[in-house]
């Protein structure tokens, strides 16, 4: 197979921070799909209605001219939480999704949830209004290993918090490790988790052998062969409960190299490029269309996008930047390693 027409793709998470971070990478995301949940976590963070608009109108400036790409926003829960601003904007198409973060788990979190317990109220109302709420599924006891928060949060703080609450619609966002793709798989309802790009090609060793290579460091971290295995057979079943969020975080290079770098790997460049890879290694070509453009969607209630898009197998290995220029100084792309021989060649209708 040398070329595969799909509908145009989704992202169930991106950061496309803010200012001349945001005049750079959101031109990037609409050039390959065509909606995507916009992370809150700017600072000051995303938490009212209001905030969600304003961030919205700032996104649209920032688009080339006549995209037509959907920016699908969200509110950033905290223990202060406003219910019925949050359900209102839910109801007027104004907000798609709420995100937990608990405190202190990744990029500009401070704000986040210290005591789940503390929004229950919250989240009732939203399971009530059919909100869903997006979750960063790690722990922050420093007492538990980094490369254990993912499993940790699964068993102290998600089955609890869906047997509270368990008419509440609930992704689980970038899982990394076997076991939240069997929780996933446990769960017969009211439960999606989101796969990245990276987290199909890196393991651990990717950050840290022969070197502390930055650019691979994300958080949730990169964990061992086993993990990534298991994502890859999730993403490539075709199983409605697993589909694609890039979690694409751009940080300007000084960022990310240095004594305390920045956890987020920027792919909205070549992420389409590289699940084709992943997809026809695995044998599963015929299956991305429901891991990037079908179970998204049907999880959040949304028709599959009409238009069509082709990727094109080349003889010759395809040329991306290896980074890009923005106000703010310049962002690494995502190498994968390997060369990517797919690319998107045109909209098929």
């Amino acid at each position: 197979m040398t070329t595969l027409t799909i509908r145009k793709p989704d992202d169930w998470h991106v950061h496309l921070r803010d200012g001349a971070m945001l005049q750079a990478v959101a031109r990037h995301t609409a050039d390959h799909f065509a909606r995507a949940i916009i992370m809150p976590n700017l600072v000051p963070p995303v938490v009212t209605r209001a905030d969600a608009a304003a961030y919205r109108k700032r996104i649209m400036a920032a688009l080339p001219a006549g995209s037509d790409f959907q920016p699908l926003m969200t509110l950033y829960l905290t223990e202060e939480t406003d219910a019925a601003d949050l359900v209102g904007a839910f109801e007027a198409g104004e907000i798609t999704a709420v995100k937990l973060y608990p405190a202190g788990a990744t990029t500009n979190s401070q704000s986040g949830v210290r005591n789940i317990e503390n929004v229950y109220p919250v989240l009732e109302r939203m399971a009530k209004a059919g909100v869903p709420l997006c979750v960063h599924g790690e722990v922050t006891d420093a007492s538990i290993d980094i490369f254990d928060r993912e499993a940790v949060f699964i068993d102290r703080v998600l089955d609890p918090m869906r047997r509270a609450v368990p008419g509440l619609r609930v992704v689980m966002e970038h899982v990394t490790t076997k076991d939240g793709v069997d929780y996933a798989l446990s769960q017969a309802e009211n439960l999606g988790a989101t796969i990245t790009t990276h987290h199909l090609i890196i393991n651990r060793n990717a950050i840290l052998a022969g070197g502390i290579r930055p650019h691979y460091y994300c958080l949730p971290v990169a964990k061992r062969e086993l993990h990534r295995q298991a994502l890859r057979k999730a993403a490539t079943s075709g199983d409605r409960r697993f589909f694609l969020g890039t979690d694409s975080a751009p940080h300007i290079d000084p960022l990310k190299e240095c004594a305390c770098g920045c956890a987020g790997i920027f792919s909205s460049i070549n992420t389409m490029g590289c699940l084709a890879h992943v997809f026809e290694e695995e044998g599963a070509l015929d299956r991305l269309e429901a891991f990037v453009s079908l179970n998204g969607p049907a999880f959040y209630s949304l028709p599959a996008n009409e238009v069509r898009v082709t990727l094109k197998k080349h003889e010759e290995p395809q040329k991306f930047p290896a980074r890009i220029d923005t106000g703010e100084g310049a962002v690494t792309v995502f190498d994968p390693m390997f060369p990517i021989h797919w690319n998107l060649a045109s909209e098929a209708g």
